[in-house]
């Protein structure tokens, strides 16, 4: 049986997956990615996991995976496959593409996570059918994935989609990026529980529970999360006005709030907008399975585009 392997590398885990012709996952496995033992055993263990993958479709399916998708953190270059900088990682220009394929023996792309994330939302999540969308996580920290007629846009340096990075409030808290008052210093999942332990007095506060607290009707919970949603707001529709998406897909750990954050967010948006069109704000679809199923989506294209130059999430 054809199939390819699809594996997402995390800070803290690697999901991976065995994908047939069909889109269907064959298997599914996760394993720590261990990276207090430092970068070299962090690749081998990426190097390994993926032979056994190799190893367990030969022994399944009486064939060798036709291809291999990667999704990684950090700056990546698809086009000549080095994974550039990865801070949680401790990575610098690791050729990680021809290191996988010479240990595979077959073709390999490499993404960025948030970028292959957005390839499967797009393809076969919340996005599929929108010919142009953007992708926007909310976790520890805020990316972007601009999609483009069943493609996601990298730019000309690897840094499309750094929604996270427009300054929203002008001389605002500092970010690690170097500048003030970034989006992800406001509306990220980590900023939300930041903001909401300080004003709960519980050090272990953290985004969901501001969420119940605002559902609660907590009038101080109401306030850092209409504060955390008009940053995101304000963010969105810079980022629409720029890009006009038919549909922006909203992810991450504070879209599991459900309505509680799209309600008021859909307002917010709303209220922002003069000649804009307004997208469809929707919530991602496929949860934490986005970045494996977009390596596996990667791998797929591998199939009918052998030169993995040509392959970009």
């Amino acid at each position: 049986m054809r199939h390819v392997i699809a594996l997402d590398v995390g800070g803290t885990g690697m999901k991976a997956a065995l994908v047939g012709d069909d889109g269907a996952l064959l298997h599914r496995a996760r394993r720590a990615t261990g990276r207090a033992r430092g970068p070299e055993a962090v690749l081998a263990g990426i190097l390994d996991f993926a032979a056994e993958l190799h190893a367990h479709g030969v022994e399944q399916y009486g064939e060798s995976a036709g291809a291999a998708g990667i999704a990684v953190p950090g700056i990546v270059d698809e086009h000549t496959g080095t994974a550039v900088y990865a801070a949680n990682l401790g990575w610098r220009d690791v050729p990680l593409r021809a290191l996988l394929a010479d240990r595979l023996g077959v073709p390999v792309a490499l993404g960025h996570d948030v970028r292959t994330g957005g390839l499967a939302e797009g393809r076969i999540g919340a996005g599929r059918g929108a010919d142009r969308f953007l992708f926007v996580p909310l976790g520890t920290g805020i990316a972007g994935a601009i999609g483009i007629d069943g493609r996601v846009e990298a730019g000309a340096h690897g840094f499309a989609g750094e929604i996270g990075h427009i300054v929203v409030r002008p001389g605002g808290a500092p970010c690690p990026c170097g500048q003030r008052g970034c989006l992800e210093r406001y509306a990220s999942a980590s900023a939300v529980s930041e903001a909401w332990a300080a004003a709960c007095g519980d050090p272990d506060a953290d985004a969901a529970d501001c969420a119940r607290a605002v559902a609660a009707g907590d009038p101080d919970a109401v306030r850092v999360w209409r504060e955390a949603v008009d940053a995101l707001a304000d963010g969105l529709v810079t980022a629409l006005t720029l890009l006009d998406p038919r549909m922006l897909i909203i992810g991450g750990g504070l879209a599991e709030a459900g309505e509680v954050l799209f309600q008021p967010l859909r307002e917010a948006v709303r209220r922002r907008v003069t000649f804009q069109k307004l997208p469809a704000i929707v919530p991602a679809a496929l949860g934490d399975t986005a970045g494996c199923l977009g390596a596996g989506l990667l791998a797929r294209d591998l199939l009918d585009t052998p030169d993995p130059s040509e392959v970009t999430a």
